[in-house]
């Protein structure tokens, strides 16, 4: 098994559905462009109300891209 290495950037998806709506969107739209995604780690959640209610999900990530060897 050989040694890795990562860099590590972040994102923020966002989501009228849900916190896991949101990080699915934000991985996908990544995936798109990027390379060796290869983990996440959730650091932040916020949400916006709307007459009392929560009208829209946002969630931060940093998420681990592997560097080819």
């Amino acid at each position: 098994m050989s040694n890795h290495v990562y860099k590590k950037i972040e994102l923020t998806g966002s989501s009228e559905v849900s916190i896991e709506d949101a990080v699915q969107s934000a991985i996908a739209k990544a995936s798109a462009t990027l390379r060796n995604l290869e983990w996440f780690e959730i650091t932040e959640t916020r949400g916006h109300l709307q007459d009392g209610k929560v009208a829209h999900w946002q969630v931060t990530l940093k998420v681990g891209l592997r560097i080819d060897d």
